[in-house]
């Protein structure tokens, strides 16, 4: 069978697309790049608008003055920590859960997944939550950013189906027939072949917890246990509110040009934090590219 030729119309379509796909991804990339180049150029070239495809002035000063801030190591560390202990956490309520409820002869199947469902689309609200909260004793603890949220309802669907759509269920029928209970199924069995669908919820979990501050904001006062996207939050707030510090301290005779230091610093801080926080995501995600795609075909299909 003669393959069809390629039309004038084809190709004009495929230029295009071609096009339009670069100006996207050059829209999507530029301002991460755009914090790049700012984070290691001089302060008052960025304030006043100069820097726009390569640096200006280039100077190490922004990261030097990051990495002189305790609090910004200390928020670093927390994070790490519940990014870790969190993600663990969640792969540890969702793999089990998904896959018991891929079981089509589990006693209750319909009643329980409903059971999960409803707290999907309905929540009890920020008061409700916070005293419920409270009455754990989880404010200001150092593992309240870790136990909250334990169960994503929309990860645990996508795994579920991931059980029921790529584990032929024969396997199980062969396993139960040489005498394999549950647990040795789902250890011996489900847990080995699921690298691709923990690879995703790793990932989406990670996420969440790397780049939550709100959590923080509501449920963690105490200065030490906060995470750094918490101190980035501070230090965009001491950069938008330079010029009111400058008006204060303008009445107590301090000097403009250390005024001027703080905020361009402050600046400086800005971009280059933004990028500290974000290069381990940037890192990890190309590892896990591969199963991500796959998991996002996998949420597509019907469960």
């Amino acid at each position: 069978m003669a393959l069809k030729r390629e039309t004038r119309a084809d190709r004009t379509f495929g230029v295009i697309n071609a096009v339009l796909l670069t100006l996207i991804v050059v829209v999507e990339l530029y301002p991460l790049y755009f914090t790049v180049i700012a984070s290691i150029s001089d302060p008052y070239a960025v304030v006043k608008g100069k820097v726009f495809l390569t640096p200006v002035g280039f100077t190490w000063d922004a990261y030097k003055y990051v990495f002189s801030e305790s609090r910004i190591w200390r928020g670093y560390r927390n994070t790490l920590l519940y990014t870790v202990f969190g993600t663990s956490w969640n792969l540890l309520l969702t793999i089990p859960t998904a896959y018991v409820l891929s079981k089509k002869d589990l006693v209750g199947r319909g009643w329980i997944t409903t059971f999960f469902l409803v707290p999907m689309y309905f929540g009890g609200g920020l008061i409700p939550t916070y005293l419920q909260v409270r009455s754990l004793n989880l404010i200001d603890k150092p593992w309240t950013l870790v136990v909250l949220g334990g169960l994503s309802i929309y990860n645990m669907v996508v795994a579920r189906v991931y059980y029921q759509s790529s584990i032929p269920g024969e396997i199980y029928e062969s396993a139960r027939i040489d005498g394999a209970n549950d647990f040795k199924q789902f250890f011996r069995i489900a847990l080995p072949l699921s690298a691709p669908i923990l690879a995703v919820m790793a990932l989406y979990y990670a996420v969440g917890h790397w780049n939550d501050y709100f959590t923080a904001l509501i449920y963690i006062s105490n200065s030490r246990l906060q995470p750094l996207q918490i101190e980035l939050r501070n230090i965009l707030l001491m950069n938008q509110t330079a010029v009111t510090q400058i008006e204060d301290m303008l009445e107590e005779d301090i000097d403009m040009a250390e005024l001027a230091r703080r905020a361009y610093i402050a600046e400086a801080m800005k971009y280059s934090l933004i990028f500290i926080s974000s290069a381990p995501m940037l890192i990890a995600y190309p590892f896990v590219q591969k199963y991500f795609v796959k998991g996002m075909m996998i949420g597509s299909l019907k469960g």
